[in-house]
C-alpha cells in the first residue's frame, strides 16, 4: 500500500473513531434510570467569581443506583451548588444536608423512557451518518489516486478497505445503541 493510501485510510479511521467517541460521550448524558456523576456533567458553579465546573469544586458519588452525593471540598459553597444543579434544569431537587448535598434521581415513568430511547437512537444514527461521510471523503481521495497514477487494483483494496472500517464501526455504533437501549428500558 502506497504512503498517500495508508494515510488515507489512518484519517478515514480516525474519523470514525472520532465519531464513535462523541457518540459514547452523548450516551453518558443521556439519562437511563441509573444515578451517575457524569449526570452533572456540564453544571457550572460560580467558584470564587469564576465559572467552574461541579466535579473541580466537590466530590461527587453514587452510593447506590437512586442517589448522588454532592460534597464540596469547601462547605462554604453549598448553596452555590445547590443554586447552580437547581439552575441547570436537570430535573434534580438538592437537599442540602448541612456538609452535602443528597440528590434523589427520580424513576422514569414508560413514556419517558420511550423519548430517551427515540433521542439515543437519533444520535446514533448522527453517529452512522458521520461515519458514512467519512467513508464517501476517503472513497473520494482513493479516486483520485487512481487518477494520480496509483494502480486500479491497490485502489480496489483500499476501497474495500475502507468499506470493511465503516462496516466495523457501523456495527460498533449499532451494539452500543442496543446496550443504551436496554439501559433505559430496564427499570
Amino acid at each position: 500500500m502506497t504512503e498517500e493510501a495508508q494515510m488515507c485510510l489512518d484519517e478515514a479511521k480516525e474519523n470514525m473513531e472520532s465519531a464513535f467517541t462523541h457518540l459514547e460521550k452523548t450516551f453518558q448524558k443521556i439519562r437511563t434510570g441509573k444515578a451517575s456523576p457524569s449526570m452533572l456533567d456540564g453544571v457550572m458553579i460560580d467558584y470564587y467569581g469564576t465559572k467552574t465546573p461541579i466535579d473541580q469544586a466537590a466530590n461527587i458519588n453514587t452510593p447506590d443506583p437512586r442517589q448522588i452525593i454532592v460534597q464540596p471540598w469547601d462547605k462554604s459553597i453549598i448553596i452555590e451548588l445547590e443554586k447552580a444543579i437547581l439552575a441547570a434544569n436537570l430535573g434534580f431537587n438538592p437537599k442540602n444536608e448541612g456538609e452535602v448535598l443528597r440528590i434523589i434521581v427520580p424513576a422514569l415513568t414508560e413514556e419517558r423512557r420511550i423519548v430517551m430511547v427515540k433521542q439515543s437512537k437519533n444520535e446514533a444514527e448522527n453517529s452512522k451518518i458521520s461515519i458514512r461521510n467519512s467513508r464517501r471523503s476517503a472513497n473520494d481521495f482513493a479516486k483520485d489516486l487512481e487518477k494520480d497514477g496509483t494502480p486500479e487494483d491497490e485502489v480496489k483494496k483500499l476501497l474495500e478497505d475502507i468499506q470493511e472500517l465503516t462496516n466495523d464501526y457501523i456495527k460498533k455504533v449499532d451494539e452500543l445503541s442496543e446496550k443504551k437501549e436496554n439501559d433505559i428500558m430496564t427499570i
